[in-house]
């Protein structure tokens, strides 16, 4: 299996924390050397583990936004 490439381009918010140090944030992230995305999921205190997320492009992030903020 090829190995996952991936960078933290931006951290944006630290939405929660664990008592075992892993935290739920939403960064802006390079998968691959492709162009960031947004993107929400756990990560170990170093940043070398993750868990399961998602991740949204500019426009779906920015329809998401526009959607929470009408209601």
């Amino acid at each position: 299996m090829a190995e996952l490439k991936f960078e933290i381009v931006e951290h944006l918010i630290e939405l929660s924390s664990t008592a075992n140090g892993w935290t739920k944030e939403l960064n802006r992230v390079s998968w691959n050397d492709a162009e960031p995305k947004f993107d929400i999921r756990s990560w170990s205190s170093d940043h070398t583990k993750m868990g399961k997320g998602i991740t949204l492009t500019n426009e779906e992030f920015q329809k998401l936004v526009k959607e929470l903020n009408n209601n």
